[in-house]
């Protein structure tokens, strides 16, 4: 059953456009036929003016092609006459034009100054004496100035051992120890130890069947009768447990 399920696997798929005799390789034709609304469809505005060619503004500027370019894919250009600089180029006068906003955005804008009209109640309104008393500014504390001097008293002043033992840093513990670098000497010891027969045959990769053989098998991936019948510990009924949070 299995045998007969992977060989029509092993077909190949077969392609949609393979005996359609529409297509031919090389000609204009599309892969689908164009419907007659597609044909006769109208383009909007929008698209015919999407459609219009970028305007060439240097088409009228008369320059050899890599001329003294040494290499550069683009031309190195003559320094113009200072009589060019007093009237600016078609493109620059283009670019200058402000953003105009569009019809429909004009038609649907609340009024036509960027100014809010002020309202009849708000300029007759009268404030409250807790808005009276927020808009106060915050006043300074009496004692407080502006600059002061450090007394004389204060320039000659010892500091007592208590404030001098305050002031030093915080020192390590005398049993601490920095942290481990990220790459270290290997010891001697270590270069010339000889491994265990327990670590070099843990050390041996999982010796599985190659696949070439295994998807032959149809009892490559049945579960045995053993295993079914098969009862769990208390140890590992204790770690199938999930994690209380």
């Amino acid at each position: 059953m299995m045998s007969s399920w992977i060989r029509e696997l092993a077909e190949p798929k077969k392609a949609a456009c393979a005996n359609d005799p529409r297509l031919v390789w090389g000609n204009q034709e599309t892969i689908w036929t164009l419907s007659w609304h597609a044909m006769t469809a109208q383009p909007s505005p929008r698209t015919v003016a999407l459609a219009k060619p970028k305007q060439d503004f240097g088409k009228n500027q008369c320059r050899s092609l890599f001329l003294y370019s040494c290499g550069r894919e683009s031309t190195i250009w003559e320094r113009p006459l200072l009589t060019d600089f007093g009237l600016p180029s078609d493109r620059l006068l283009k670019l200058s034009e402000s953003k105009k906003y569009q019809a429909a955005y004009l038609q649907q804008r609340p009024r036509q100054s960027p100014e809010w009209p002020i309202s009849a109640a708000a300029l007759s309104y009268k404030a409250s004496p807790r808005i009276l008393e927020l808009a106060r500014p915050k006043a300074l504390h009496p004692e407080f100035l502006l600059a002061r001097e450090v007394s004389k008293l204060a320039q000659e002043a010892i500091a007592s051992p208590r404030t001098l033992e305050l002031a030093r840093a915080k020192r390590l513990h005398p049993d601490y120890v920095p942290l481990r670098d990220a790459e270290w000497p290997v010891t001697k010891a270590a270069k010339h130890t000889v491994a265990t027969p327990r670590l070099v045959e843990l050390a041996q990769p999982c010796r599985r069947p190659p696949m070439g053989s295994a998807q032959f098998n149809p009892d490559a991936f049945t579960v045995k009768e053993t295993a079914k019948k098969a009862t769990c510990s208390p140890r590992i009924q204790e770690l199938a447990r999930p994690i209380k949070r």
